[in-house]
């Protein structure tokens, strides 16, 4: 089935019979004229500093629009709603047929409480037809969505993708907009999700013109930790993200969003208003996912339309346990890491307005008790609890094997939603590194000692420790992970038993789970219990390395043995449970 794509007031808008529309914000402009075939077009002046221009032409055509500024001056840029670059971000935009040949149309998506989240980078796993190669593997071992990282375009051959310019268009190094397409597709073929990273907050230091022509798109004299700060009070500016939402989950078919540092926009209230926009459009029937990124524990946007959280709190509690990490932002979890984790087992998050020591006593979070643990992506990696180290270094380096076992075991049979990060699955010890490939020597010199700053608060990775460029590939192509999507690997039989028993003894009965408390044993020991269906899953954890004992926990005796890493439940009869291990059962109600 092929349609059409997605309608929207930005950008190279294709009609169809050799024919399409321009349509430009650019407030700051005395005339906006389109090149394109060797020709300028004039555009007409609309309300608000829109402006509109039709055109002859095919698709595929080149195209960038001509302003003229104050003074006279004259500007020729890219599209910033460009769904596709001729080349780099300074090069044409080009006029895109949207239509595709949809092999699973009758896709409708899948609810949430079935995903199993796996984290990709689409540079570093080859680009849109490389990574598609790897989907099989993905589904046999359990996954059932897949996360892209940033994909939309930014400068230079390789990035993490935070450093976009062109929200709407899939970054050439990583293939076409039908390349991207056709992932999709094959994902939904095999039963897989797909979701994709956004960043709404600010956009790449290179490539980007809005400043020059459309300055009401910021902030004047505000900005966020990595570049200018987004004007949301600005319907226009509200117009494009809301777009930009709605542009990949419905011409795209992107089956959710995973929305970057959503605490750096200060208009909190356009995450609903954007949230039911996308709803509404979805269509009846289809499953859509809006998850967020929130450092502020934004508990209020999880009953306002959002699906879940990244639960940074639960990572960081578990990753003091594992490695004793107590700089930076593990400061907040030092003092008491197995009753933080546990409150993130029973409540959702550790912070809900309690002061926060790495804050310098700020309150941070909000109330989030009351919401399902669906609510809640729960992972041990990911792309910044990783790259953002400055050797990049995986839990594989940091953490003793059978403390990882165990807590990788309790993660992914949490009634949260769990995430691995690639390469996970199979062990893998490559690191990975923050890359950029930016195209001025100032830059990068930027970059550079910007990362160095960075590590400072870290003595584990602080300014004594040699951190990699991230302007050299060498960088990049150390962050490339072996053995992705290899059918069978010895290294996934771990992960793939466990998303079996959660596929069969979890996921079922996750829509009316809820918890029914937990809470430390010892200093790095935790059980916790929920209520699921008719039964209650209980778990019982210790990463320490020796005992602790736990008199007081009693088992039914009828209890079923879920999982268990060695001799947890025999311990538990003498009163104790054994170090770096892990068990799950299943009580009768």
């Amino acid at each position: 089935m092929s349609e059409a794509g997605f309608t929207m007031p930005w950008g190279a808008q294709w009609l169809g019979n050799g024919r399409a529309a321009f349509h430009l914000w650019a407030p700051a402009a005395s005339a906006a004229g389109v090149l394109l075939d060797g020709r300028r077009l004039a555009m007409t002046s609309g309300s608000n500093g829109r402006w509109y221009a039709e055109a002859d032409c095919t698709a595929g055509t080149p195209y960038r629009f001509e302003l003229t500024l104050a003074g006279g001056k004259t500007l020729s840029v890219a599209d910033p709603a460009s769904r596709a670059q001729q080349g780099d971000v300074d090069s044409d935009s080009l006029v895109i047929d949207p239509a595709y040949l949809w092999q699973h149309s009758g896709w409708r998506g899948r609810p949430w409480h079935e995903a199993v989240v796996y984290e990709l980078h689409v540079g570093a796993l080859g680009g849109f037809e490389a990574v598609a190669e790897k989907l099989p593997a993905l589904a046999a071992l359990g996954i059932t969505a897949v996360e892209l990282m940033p994909v939309a375009d930014f400068p230079g051959p390789r990035n993490w993708g935070y450093d976009g310019v062109l929200p709407f268009a899939p970054d050439r190094a990583y293939g076409t907009p039908s390349d991207l397409k056709r992932l999709i597709d094959i994902a939904h073929g095999l039963g897989l999700m797909v979701l994709l990273d956004v960043v709404y907050n600010h956009f790449g230091p290179d490539g980007n013109y809005l400043h020059d022509y459309a300055p009401d798109f910021f902030k004047h004299g505000e900005a966020t930790a990595w570049g200018g700060a987004i004007d949301f009070s600005q319907p226009e500016v509200r117009s494009f993200f809301t777009s930009n939402a709605r542009y990949w989950l419905e011409e795209y078919r992107f089956d959710g969003l995973r929305i970057d540092a959503a605490h750096a926009i200060a208009e909190q209230d356009w995450f609903p208003e954007m949230a039911s926009a996308v709803r509404t459009h979805a269509g009846p029937g289809r499953h859509v996912h809006l998850v967020l990124e929130h450092d502020g524990n934004a508990a209020g946007l999880l009953r306002r339309g959002f699906d879940a959280q990244w639960n940074d709190d639960g990572h960081h509690a578990l990753h003091v346990l594992l490695t004793g990490e107590t700089d930076g932002y593990y400061r907040d979890y030092a003092d008491a890491p197995a009753a933080r984790l546990a409150r993130c087992l029973a409540e959702g998050f550790a912070y809900q307005g309690e002061p926060s020591p790495h804050r310098g006593g700020a309150a941070r979070g909000e109330p989030s008790a009351g919401l399902p643990p669906t609510a809640f992506v729960f992972f041990l990696q990911n792309h910044d609890q990783t790259g953002n180290r400055a050797q990049g270094e995986r839990l594989t380096a940091l953490a003793a094997p059978a403390a990882l076992q165990a807590a990788q075991a309790m993660q992914l049979l949490a009634p949260q939603i769990p995430l691995l990060f690639m390469g996970e699955e199979c062990g893998c010890s490559e690191p990975f590194l923050y890359f950029t490939s930016h195209r001025t020597p100032e830059l990068a010199e930027a970059v550079r000692q910007g990362r160095r700053a960075e590590f400072a608060a870290f003595s584990a990775t602080g300014s004594g420790v040699p951190v990699p460029d991230p302007n050299d590939e060498s960088t990049f192509v150390r962050s490339i992970p072996p053995h992705i999507g290899e059918q069978g690997h010895p290294g996934t039989a771990g992960v793939r038993e466990l998303l079996s028993l959660r596929r069969r003894h979890i996921v079922p009965q996750l829509p009316h789970c809820h918890a029914l408390g937990a809470h430390a044993l010892g200093p790095a020991a935790v059980t916790a219990r929920w209520q699921l269906g008719p039964r209650v899953l209980v778990f019982v954890l210790n990463l320490g390395a020796g005992p602790v004992e736990a008199p007081a926990l009693l088992l039914h005796p009828r209890a079923d043995t879920l999982f268990d890493t060695g001799g947890v439940r025999e311990a538990l009869a003498g009163g104790s449970v054994p170090g770096h291990a892990f068990a799950a059962l299943l009580e009768p109600a």
